[in-house]
């Protein structure tokens, strides 16, 4: 088992945000994101944040997006549409969209509109 599995994800959400700020954009616009892929609702996320609930129990719990297959790419130098396992893929695929609002991409293409 990874230790990012039992890490909780408040601890690297306040990453995610500070990188997108970093780049001109909003902790919004992470939280969007966030909710796009899992299928929280703000309050959701919030509660998940605010309990220091682990990555393994976020996902497990999450309703992943359908169109999250379409999420593709290199992050930390592996493809995240060939990872085996389910879980680090999902945490894979939330690292993506960070990078991509990071990096100025438009909304309703991190979104995959």
């Amino acid at each position: 088992m990874s230790r990012v599995f039992t890490a909780s994800v408040a601890s690297v959400y306040v990453h995610y945000v500070a990188k997108a700020e970093r780049k001109g954009r909003t902790r919004a616009d992470v939280d969007e994101v966030t909710r796009w892929l899992t299928g929280y609702t703000q309050a959701e996320l919030d509660a998940h944040l605010a309990a220091g609930t682990t990555f393994e129990d976020f996902f497990a719990a999450a309703r992943l997006n359908p169109a999250a297959t379409q999420i593709t790419g290199v992050i930390c130098g592996i493809r995240v549409e060939e990872i085996d396992d389910p879980l680090m893929q999902r945490i894979r695929y939330l690292d993506k969209l960070v990078d991509e609002v990071a990096r100025g991409t438009q909304m309703s293409r991190i979104l995959r509109g």
